[in-house]
């Protein structure tokens, strides 16, 4: 991940929207090493998933979301109105907590009934992404230079909404398509047991 980061901030687009959007990904790097600290070790699922997030972050912070390549290229190959780059990052900011949550939630016996437990992640993540886009809104309501490249509305009008709803996909696709993939992970944790 360091050669990502260093890459990353290698002359960005924007300094300040770099750090803005960078700015999970030193959140996750300390949150990691308390966990570390504390003798809580994560599933390697979990670890994969928080990996290929801050690379998303990592070329988003770098070329801001409007403007990564592979989101052109796909713009131009699929005939799309707009960049939809961020889109993916915000699949996986409701995939990546649901995850991490889900982990939690298991393994510390958080919920007692089993059925409360997909409601209640899902609601977190969704909780997760409201901040997000408020904390966009904020941004731009300090600074209009940073509110072009931070928000990436690229025009659409909708564009909060959409960015949530993409989240909320990522989070239902998590706590339903990856739970077995998920608990076979946990599984492997010698300290897990179901």
């Amino acid at each position: 991940m360091t050669p990502i980061l260093v890459w990353s901030a290698w002359e960005p687009y924007d300094r300040l929207t770099w750090w803005l959007e960078v700015c999970p990904v030193f959140a996750g790097f300390i949150a990691l090493f308390i966990l570390q600290k504390k003798n809580w070790r994560i599933s390697n699922f979990s670890m994969v998933l928080i990996g290929m997030h801050m690379i998303l972050l990592a070329v988003g912070g770098h070329y801001t979301y409007a403007r990564v390549p592979i989101g052109d290229w796909a713009k131009d190959v699929f005939d799309l109105s707009r960049n939809h780059y961020d889109r993916l990052g915000h699949i996986f900011q409701g995939l990546t907590p649901a995850i991490l949550c889900r982990e939690l939630f298991i393994r510390k016996r958080v919920v007692a009934l089993r059925g409360w437990t997909s409601v209640l992640i899902v609601s977190f993540c969704m909780a997760v992404s409201a901040i997000y886009e408020l904390l966009e809104w904020a941004a731009a309501l300090v600074s209009v230079e940073a509110s072009q490249s931070f928000l990436g509305t690229q025009g659409d009008h909708w564009d909060t909404q959409s960015d949530m709803l993409c989240a909320l996909i990522g989070a239902v696709g998590a706590v339903v398509l990856l739970r077995f993939a998920h608990n076979r992970s946990m599984r492997k944790i010698s300290c897990f047991k179901p």
